[in-house]
């Protein structure tokens, strides 16, 4: 009797210490912001802070200032940037970095979403003080 209760502590004191381990099988859902061609076929950005708006008309330079090629040049670099962040939450605020931004190079997105995007970067610089370049 005395072997069969030693043999019943034993078995559950190798079972408590087992981990259980749950498979997640869902597919993963990251936040990914991933740009679509409208009915015209261009490219659109809309940021839902209504200071933006206000930052764009008053304090973000004219569409001309600087060329197609630069607004594109500095927006690979800066969604490099921001999805590194993005993958560090415990470093950078996962709540400003809450989604990856999926920017296709081989895309070409055309002006306006360059600079929008070129100035949503700006704006996120400008409203909560971070450097990202």
């Amino acid at each position: 009797m005395r072997r069969f209760i030693l043999l019943i502590i034993l078995f559950t004191s190798f079972t408590a210490c087992t981990t259980n381990q749950v498979s997640n099988d869902k597919p993963s859902t990251e936040n990914k912001l991933t740009f679509e061609p409208n009915e015209d076929g261009e490219y659109d950005i809309i940021v839902f802070d209504p200071q933006y708006d206000v930052f764009l008309k008053s304090i973000a330079r004219p569409k001309t200032y600087n060329t197609y090629d630069y607004y594109k040049s500095r927006n690979r670099f800066y969604t490099t940037i921001w999805n590194q962040r993005h993958m560090m939450p415990s470093v950078y605020d996962p709540n400003l970095y809450a989604v990856s931004i999926d920017l296709d190079p081989s895309i070409d997105y055309g002006l306006d979403f360059e600079y929008k995007l070129f100035n949503f970067f700006q704006f996120i610089e400008w409203k909560y003080k971070v450097r990202l370049m």
